[in-house]
């Protein structure tokens, strides 16, 4: 055997194992049996592996299940797992055992060989025991899902909620600061009656507000957990007090809460619950969508486009066209909503996978829910500072563009009848003459009524113009 590997064993025999390796043999097999890509399991993902089994630990030692020397080892291992030490060892792809079995014994392996070192063994010598020790009470089929909902739940709860507070802040000051700009309304992308810019940023922070609402019933949702299902919902070889001793630990370490499933036969074979969050995630990504394409046309130009508002400056836009400069944070959005919505149709599938008592789709799931996460978080805080709260309006272009839009004929509706002020509109539009013109050229008004009906404030309130 070379210096530069370990024999260790599992069900099936020898395996050799990099002697460094604190993962053991049946690790060192998934990580030959499935070269499948480059994709592996997030940090977040690997950090609340290791509070799931640190939970484990303290609550298997509660019940007397566990001797201290072992347990606190394996906690100060967890510990290690939580805060990234050991992030190296866990080297597995997301494209293996639907299950996650791989990755869970790659988590027990790791926490083992380092817990047999703590307490004066070799690693590979199982003086701590991945299965007998560190997987005590669980199974990879009770212990993945469970990671996957505090995984999903520690990133929305600590990182995407954050970022979409402080991106509807931005946006609701925005609609503040612009509350005065009355401005061409559109619809259909055409012309269409006035609208008040503030009114329009202030439609963009209703919509996140919206978002961030729907994420945290859907986040809250994700605190039924299936700990105490084991192999296959039944419970087996798991001490009726464990699951709550354990969440409770797992509560108290990451201070979010978590309960276990009244059915684990549904939860551990249906992943509803993750399907429904990361439903909330795009109907998010759909919403940001519309705000960062909105922003981008309404800021198109210089001299072409709409152009009613300024985005800043970041960088230069073009390899060959000097000056010019595109709306690139608009950009990104748009291309991360649309991987959050690929990601929401893979889990979508994958739930479809739950075969009898067990889904074996759920690395996958797990690997587009924090991935969309991630983007999700990335996206918004970088749009934000770099695009939203450095927009101003165009207020002259705004009134410039008001001035020819013909749908402000609406307003004369009441005063000349719908057929009048309709060929006020045309005449309007074909002539490139505003609607106060082609009403004075048809002597239709007065001018004191025409001051009256044309008021384009008044335009964007509810009511009727003309009406106190």
């Amino acid at each position: 055997m070379s210096p530069d590997y370990r024999t260790e064993s599992d069900s099936l025999g020898d395996v050799r194992v990099p002697t460094d390796a604190l993962y053991g043999a049946q690790t060192q097999r998934a990580k030959e049996n499935f070269p499948i890509s480059d994709l592996r399991f997030s940090r977040r993902f690997i950090e609340a592996l290791g509070h799931v089994k640190r939970a484990a630990a303290l609550a298997n030692h509660d019940l007397d299940l566990l001797d201290p020397e072992p347990a606190e080892a394996i906690v100060e291992a967890a510990d290690e797992v939580i805060d990234g030490v050991h992030d190296d060892e866990f080297v597995l792809d997301i494209f293996q055992t639907g299950s996650g079995t791989s990755t869970n014994m790659n988590a027990n392996e790791v926490i083992a060989n380092r817990a047999s070192v703590l307490v004066g063994a070799e690693r590979g010598s199982k003086a701590v025991h991945p299965n007998d020790d560190v997987n005590m009470s669980q199974s990879s089929n009770d212990t993945i899902p469970t990671t996957m909902h505090v995984a999903a739940r520690m990133g929305i709860e600590n990182d995407l909620l954050p970022a979409l507070e402080a991106l509807h802040e931005a946006l609701r000051t925005k609609a503040e600061a612009f509350d005065d700009v009355v401005k061409s309304g559109r619809t259909h992308l055409m012309d269409a009656t006035p609208v008040r810019l503030g009114q329009e940023f202030g439609g963009y922070a209703a919509q996140i507000e919206h978002a961030i609402r729907r994420i945290e019933q859907a986040s809250n949702r994700l605190s039924e957990v299936t700990l105490g299902g084991t192999a296959t919902g039944t419970g087996l070889n798991c001490p009726e007090d464990f699951p709550e001793t354990a969440l409770q630990h797992l509560a108290d370490a990451t201070g979010l809460s978590f309960y276990k499933t009244d059915n684990h036969f549904a939860q551990q074979a249906g992943k509803e619950l993750y399907v429904d969050a990361h439903g909330a995630l795009n109907t998010l990504a759909t919403a940001l969508l519309k705000i960062a394409n909105d922003l981008r046309l309404l800021s198109s130009g210089p001299t072409s486009g709409i152009g009613e508002i300024k985005l800043p400056v970041i960088q230069p836009g073009s390899s060959i066209m000097p000056g010019k400069v595109n709306p690139v944070q608009s950009e990104q959005v748009m291309m991360v909503a649309t991987q959050v919505t690929g990601n929401h149709q893979t889990i979508t599938v994958a739930n479809t996978h739950g075969n009898f008592e067990l889904n074996v789709m759920m690395p996958v799931m797990a690997h587009a829910m924090l991935q969309s996460i991630d983007l999700l978080t990335n996206s918004v805080d970088a749009f934000r500072t770099k695009c939203v709260e450095g927009i101003e309006a165009d207020r002259e272009r705004c009134r410039e563009l008001l001035e020819l839009n013909p749908s402000i004929a609406t307003a004369l509706n009441t005063a000349i009848g719908y057929d009048k002020a309709s060929e006020v509109a045309k005449t309007a539009a074909a002539n490139r003459e505003s609607v106060r013109t082609v009403v004075k050229t048809m002597d239709l008004l007065s001018d004191e009524e025409l001051n009256e009906y044309l008021d384009v404030r008044r335009m964007t309130e509810p009511g009727v113009p003309g009406d106190e």
